[in-house]
Order: structure tokens, then sequence, then C-alpha cells
């Protein structure tokens, strides 16, 4: 596999200390062109960037060595992570984004991304729950991925989490309203999986639903929280 080395300005030093590095966060470039967004995360004043990119064509673009802190997460949170930059790897992958026209992501892209998951993952003995989207450390902030982001294949490859219920069946439960459920015990099993500061106990965020949906369900992103939701919500519990 391939590796165009790039520099980015935009990252925090390390220095000789090991960083520690629990979660790869996958974000898309959302701009029109591969150029702009990597002149971005290489020079902007908006001082942000990602450790590596991968393009349409499958090309790998690495900006910020491992060891190094990427700007890329922002305000986030998941599990006990506060500001995610620190502990994480950030992957962009060039997309239009939900802005400028959300595309499918290309297989030779998503090929070479599992590759490069596949190394990190050993390298830094990364749990599969701890591969995540920007939309679930910042759901109040950003949709990426997105919907059209195959995180099942990623599950296939043993680098992500999914449900294992069967599409057809648990469709039949799609916009149906949540009765004769126990909310606390739904609200923690929500923050068991990572969702730590997206709910009260009275209600749910709707932003984190519709990161919910984008992650788990994403033939409907409408920020209700159905049966069918609270089913997959109940599934991947397995991975606890």
């Amino acid at each position: 596999m391939r590796i165009n080395l790039l520099k980015s300005e935009n990252y925090t030093s390390n220095g000789t200390k090991k960083r520690r590095i629990q979660a790869i966060v996958i974000h898309y470039t959302g701009m029109r062109t591969l150029q702009s967004a990597v002149e971005r995360l290489l020079y902007s004043k908006d001082k942000v960037s990602s450790h590596y990119v991968i393009s349409r064509n499958g090309k790998i673009l690495r900006l910020v060595k491992d060891n190094n802190i990427a700007w890329h997460a922002g305000i986030s949170n998941w599990f006990n992570f506060k500001n995610l930059n620190k502990n994480s790897i950030g992957i962009e992958l060039e997309n239009k984004g939900h802005q400028h026209g959300y595309q499918n992501f290309t297989n030779k892209q998503i090929m070479q991304l599992i590759k490069i998951l596949r190394i990190l993952k050993k390298k830094f003995k990364i749990r599969n729950i701890n591969i995540i989207g920007h939309s679930d450390i910042a759901p109040s902030r950003k949709k990426d991925p997105g919907e059209k982001f195959p995180w099942n294949k990623l599950y296939k490859n043993q680098l992500a989490i999914w449900h294992s219920l069967n599409e057809k069946f648990i469709s039949n439960f799609r916009s149906k309203k949540l009765i004769n459920f126990n909310k606390e015990n739904m609200l923690k099993m929500i923050k068991k999986l990572g969702y730590s500061k997206v709910f009260s106990i009275n209600s749910l965020d709707k932003n984190f639903i519709k990161a919910f949906q984008r992650r788990y369900r994403q033939q409907l992103i409408n920020g209700i929280f159905d049966q069918e939701c609270y089913l997959i919500l109940k599934n991947l519990q397995k991975f606890i």
C-alpha cells in the first residue's frame, strides 16, 4: 500500500513521548474538490488537519505523523474522552459532503480505508467500538461521514460494530412509536455505546438521534427514535 507523504502546518507535536491512541475518527472532506480540501488541511488559517486523506480514486495522503496530534475532532465526546484530538487518528475521505452534493463513496476509496484501518487497529490495539464517525463524537455540529458511508462493510471486515438484525424484518418497525419501554434503561444502553454527552433523563437530543440513524439506520434520517432504532440499540449491546 503506497502512502504519499505531505506535511501539514496544523498539528501539535508530541515530541518523543508516545501518544496513547484509542480511537479512529472517520470524516469526509466536505469541499468541492480534493485540491481545495488538501490545501485547507495543510495550510489553512482555520487550523484544521487530519492524519490521512483518501481520494476517490484510492490515493492515500499522510499529512500528520501518527504520533503527533492532528486537529480534526474539535469539541467532542466519546465514552470518557473529551476533545478527542489527543486520543485519536483522523482520516478524511474525499467527498463533497451534504453542503455541496453528497456522494457515494467509491469502492477504491473504501478498500484503501479498510487496508489502513487494519494497520492502525493492530498498531494501536484499537477496539472496534472506537472506530467511529465525526457525527458520533460531535452530533450537534457534524454529519460526516454520513448515511452513505458503508459501516456494514467495515463490520464485515472486523473494523467497526453493526447490528446483526435482518434489515427487511426490522424495517417493519420503522416509524412506529415506542411504547412500554424503560427510558432509564434505554439511556444506559446509549451511554454504553459511547454516546456519553448527548442526552438527558427527560429527552433524547434530536441531533444524537440523527447521528445514530446515520450510523445504524441509514434508510431514514428523521430524528425520531422509533421501534426500529430501539431494536437496533438493543442488538448492539452485544459489543459492550
